[in-house]
């Protein structure tokens, strides 16, 4: 399906935001809407990438009143080639969630606003959906990219790590971020990563490298992995094989050594990484302010810190504690080596061809059904997203089926520096599949 960029270079802003808010205040997609004339290409940044003079607080009521003053790498080289941001999207807290449950007024899903959107870049994915011709530029850690991709049912990329500069994104863990996008038109999402990508040497973690697109014929399902998958879900990928094999594609089932530990070793190194990272939140220097200069040390900086949400506290508590000195070599040293085996065992299948599996192992569930579930449940949630994003490789969640009126969608990966094959992939797909979307707004 080709689609471009909804633009106003002709066109009333005013009364485009004047509909845009209406629908906000139903689905909670921005945390901020600038109101301001916009021209050119439109696109929505997720809220902990900085944008200058616009607030970036991740969502998080420790950096209510942030606003940076510096653009992104990704939104200063988006900038020069012609496009406008037009807001800051919600998301879970710093990025900590699967549901997008985890922040104070949390998204609505655009299909139906009973159901969750997933996290972390719920915003992005409602936005995308919300408005006609978008493409939101959103941010991966484990599967926040793909999973509110796959339960929104809009097109979900996220390219290798270090493709595209981390400089100005808020950090959650650092060897695990990446800034992607999403968008209803592999065109839209194709002329965004063409512009963004490259080295920056405000950022150590960025490549100057070739991205290749080289598509192979051969899909593989990885067996290990279906296993916690809903029998729907499993039907409904039995289907999308059966029809991409009839494109010409050749399905082959494998397995992966080592699989079953992906999701303990992410929340092991991400906690880690992100108790780190969110140490610089001290109350005096971004965005809440500790005003009493009495308190004692320690008093100063919890009263800070007692802005952070519920899941952030447990994310910092965890992280501290497995890099402890006594616990790190058994815990965080052997989560490396799990992560360093899982690469060269996932390298080997994707020389030859793509893997594919299911976005997300369930159905869209009810905002109900999730809220209350045990964190182990929700980071469970996170089986089939994980491994490429613990290993870096790029992959593309799209929608490919509809069931009850909600989307679902597939997951496709392939190797480190391949990402436009993924993009080649989904103009085959568009070219056959009619995707659906709620009334959009233009």
């Amino acid at each position: 399906m080709t689609s471009s960029f909804l633009s106003f270079e002709d066109k009333g802003y005013k009364d485009f935001i004047s509909r845009l808010k209406q629908e906000n205040e139903k689905l909670n997609a921005f945390n901020f809407i600038d109101e301001n004339d916009k021209s050119g290409k439109i696109i929505s940044v997720k809220d902990n990438i900085c944008v200058k003079g616009m607030p970036a607080t991740a969502s998080s009521k420790i950096l209510q009143g942030y606003i940076p003053g510096f653009n992104a790498t990704v939104i200063e080289r988006l900038e020069k080639a012609g496009f406008s941001v037009i807001g800051k999207t919600n998301m879970d807290e710093f990025g900590f969630g699967s549901f997008g449950l985890n922040s104070e007024h949390y998204a609505r899903n655009p299909f139906n606003e009973e159901y969750i959107t997933g996290g972390s870049s719920s915003g992005s994915a409602v936005a995308t959906a919300l408005i006609k011709g978008h493409v939101s530029i959103a941010e991966s850690t484990g599967g926040s990219i793909s999973a509110p991709a796959s339960f929104c049912g809009v097109v979900g990329l996220t390219p290798t790590y270090g493709v595209i500069s981390r400089y100005g994104l808020i950090d959650y863990a650092s060897s695990l971020d990446k800034i992607g996008f999403m968008g209803k038109s592999v065109d839209n999402i194709r002329e965004v990563m063409e512009k963004t990508i490259g080295g920056d040497p405000k950022d150590t973690t960025s490549l100057s490298v070739t991205i290749s697109n080289k598509k192979p014929n051969k899909l593989y399902v990885i067996d290990n992995l279906m296993t916690g998958v809903n029998e729907v879900i499993k039907d409904r990928f039995e289907d999308l094989l059966a029809k991409l094999s009839a494109k010409g594609y050749k399905i082959e089932h494998t397995k992966i050594d080592y699989l079953e530990y992906s999701v303990p070793a992410y929340y092991i190194i991400s906690m880690s990484e992100a108790s780190t990272n969110l140490a610089k939140y001290q109350g005096f220097k971004y965005g809440f302010k500790v005003k009493d200069f009495s308190l004692n040390y320690n008093e100063f900086f919890m009263s800070a810190r007692k802005q952070f949400g519920k899941e952030a506290k447990r994310r910092v508590i965890l992280g501290t504690f497995i890099r402890s000195k006594s616990i790190t070599q058994r815990y965080y040293e052997k989560a490396l080596a799990i992560r360093h085996a899982l690469i060269a065992r996932m390298d080997k299948i994707l020389k030859e061809g793509f893997i594919i599996m299911p976005s997300m192992p369930i159905f869209t569930p009810k905002i109900s059904e999730v809220k209350d579930i045990s964190p182990v449940e929700a980071y469970s949630m996170d089986m089939l997203t994980v491994p490429p994003n613990l290993c870096g490789f790029p992959h593309m969640s799209f929608p490919y089926f509809y069931e009850k009126g909600m989307p679902i969608g597939a997951q496709i990966i392939t190797n480190h520096f391949n990402d436009y094959s993924l993009l080649d992939f989904l103009s085959e797909w568009e070219s056959d599949f009619k995707y659906k979307f709620k009334e959009e707004i233009s």
